[in-house]
């Protein structure tokens, strides 16, 4: 194509949009309105998943040691928890280390104890993979001079399909968002097409090409697109930026931390953009091939 033609078909795609006015208006208004809703949602559950997957890697299982082992005994089981498969972590936690968490937990009153230490040593062990928790855990559990493997035992599956389940139902909460918003487009921009169908037959008889035609309305459905993701992009970006001032101190230090801006609103700023020119093209593409049969 030569450039001169094609020079023709971008200063004609932005005579057009201002010429249909109102229809580029709503074009662009349903950009918009659709991509604030994506949006939103894409950052609600980038942040569920951060939340999700550091629940994740926190979750360990505590291995007892029997009473009667001695210190090879116990030493020899660490080696053997640490040679498991599927084992990542490891730390060991002597009796009077594990009497000091409960204090620090249950107060000062349980000091008298130690004089008297009741309590067992114990291994924290983390999974290479969360899911297989369960698994390195009744591994574990037959290891000699282990008394008992703690993980929170039908707890921690509900929490794995739980979560597995919110990530699926977000992404295919975003996918029908994102049809939507092609639906939406499709629609408006075919009734921008109609009320030029003359001009296209026109075109057409004189022996124009599907290509020389068709060109100027993806164009303009490339720069509705663009049009559209500019307020949903600067009311993300604002809009995470207040929320993030606001949480991040109140949650330093918890388990539970959101993403910080950068790179995140890099992504979704390049998702929302990505978004707009493609539903434009998308949409003026398929609106406009109809048409093209004279």
């Amino acid at each position: 194509m030569k450039f001169r033609t094609l020079r023709r078909h971008f200063r004609e795609s932005f005579k057009t949009l201002g010429r249909n006015g109102w229809m580029t208006f709503a074009s662009v208004s349903a950009v918009t309105v659709t991509l604030l809703l994506v949006g939103v949602f894409v950052a609600i559950m980038l942040n569920l998943n951060k939340i999700a997957d550091d629940l994740e890697h926190d979750v360990e299982m505590k291995v007892y040691v029997e009473l009667a082992a001695d210190e090879a005994s116990t030493t020899a089981l660490a080696e053997q928890i640490r040679e498991t498969p599927g084992v990542a972590e490891v730390i060991y936690s002597t009796r009077d280390q594990e009497l000091e968490r409960m204090v620090q937990d249950f107060g000062e009153d349980l000091k008298l104890y130690e004089q008297s230490n009741p309590l067992r040593e114990a291994f924290y062990v983390k999974a290479t993979e969360p899911q297989q928790t369960a698994k390195v855990a009744q591994t574990i559990d037959e290891y000699p001079n282990t008394y008992e493997v703690v993980y929170g035992e039908g707890k921690i599956e509900k929490l794995f399909d739980f979560l597995n389940f919110g990530r699926n139902a977000g992404l295919i909460l975003i996918l029908a968002l994102l049809f939507t918003a092609m639906f939406l487009i499709s629609n408006t921009i075919r009734i921008t097409i109609v009320a030029r169908q003359t001009e296209i037959g026109i075109m057409k008889l004189v022996g124009a090409t599907n290509s020389f035609v068709r060109i100027p309305f993806v164009l303009e459905g490339i720069w509705m697109g663009i049009l559209g993701s500019i307020i949903p992009i600067l009311a993300v970006v604002f809009g995470y930026l207040q929320f993030y001032d606001y949480a991040e101190p109140r949650l330093r230090g918890e388990m539970i931390q959101i993403l910080a801006p950068v790179p995140f609103l890099y992504i979704v700023t390049g998702i929302l953009f990505s978004m707009g020119v493609f539903i434009g093209i998308w949409g003026s593409f398929m609106s406009v091939r109809k048409f093209l049969k004279v």
